[in-house]
């Protein structure tokens, strides 16, 4: 299992939301370069970025902050954000994102999800972001009429390198996460699953690897670093573990 440190970007900053809630962020570094080389000493071989402000907005506000980023470390980078056209999916990869998440556009054109994992196999993401069983578009602020599995098998033969399964009503709460809505994706389809919203220690890392059915391929960690509920060296070290029965 792959864990992905999570750094959201609003203003240039690092911060931190409860349920998406923009107006609820809390700042939790003004350097977001400084974070993610914090992330990489700590052992993490990947970073999850997002940009909220494009999420909302369809706009970047923060492209210096993920440039900072991309040049200060070496593993690669999944960002997300208001990528809603093929031009800035290439945008970013020029850049030097290892692999772009696609949500809203996944709802709404997904024939650009298609299009981007064909033409860049395994470097496109879909975000399968879920508040009351919908998933949900314009960076949380809106709904739509699609449950997870329904939009996740649209890709089912696309090429997508993963999916992100979020349950936005635990997102930044450390209630932790719900390994049986995460499970439901894994198990339906064949696309690599990576579970996101509410991670709060080692419990939910332990649960995710002993769930029964297909593995979940890793995990998003968000407030459960930032509050220090969950120490990296215990994360990285249980999810390299083999299976076992979380307890």
């Amino acid at each position: 299992m792959i864990l992905y440190p999570a750094i959201d970007l609003k203003g240039g900053r690092c911060v931190r939301l409860v349920r998406g809630d923009m107006n609820a962020a809390t700042v939790f570094n003004d350097d977001p370069a400084d974070q993610a080389r914090s992330f990489v000493r700590d052992g993490f071989t990947w970073l999850h970025v997002v940009d909220l402000d494009a999420a909302v907005s369809g706009s970047s506000v923060n492209e210096a902050a993920v440039a900072a980023i991309l040049s200060t470390v070496g593993v690669p980078v999944q960002l997300g954000g208001g990528v809603r056209t093929l031009q800035a999916v290439e945008r970013w990869l020029e850049a030097g994102v290892s692999r772009v998440i696609i949500g809203t556009a996944a709802v709404t054109d997904p024939d650009l999800v298609r299009e981007a994992a064909a033409r860049y196999p395994e470097q496109v993401a879909v975000a399968v972001d879920v508040r009351d069983g919908k998933v949900a578009v314009q960076g949380w602020t809106g709904a739509s009429d699609l449950g997870a599995v329904e939009l996740s098998k649209r890709f089912e033969d696309a090429g997508v390198a993963a999916l992100i399964v979020t349950d936005i009503g635990r997102d930044g709460t450390l209630t932790g996460v719900n390994v049986e809505a995460v499970g439901e994706v894994a198990d339906a389809l064949s696309i690599p699953v990576i579970a996101s919203g509410g991670v709060a220690g080692l419990d939910d890392i332990l649960k995710l690897k002993a769930r029964p059915g297909a593995p979940i391929a890793g995990a998003v960690l968000g407030k459960s670093l930032y509050a220090g509920t969950l120490k990296p060296a215990e994360a990285l070290a249980a999810a390299r573990r083999a299976p076992a029965t979380a307890g």
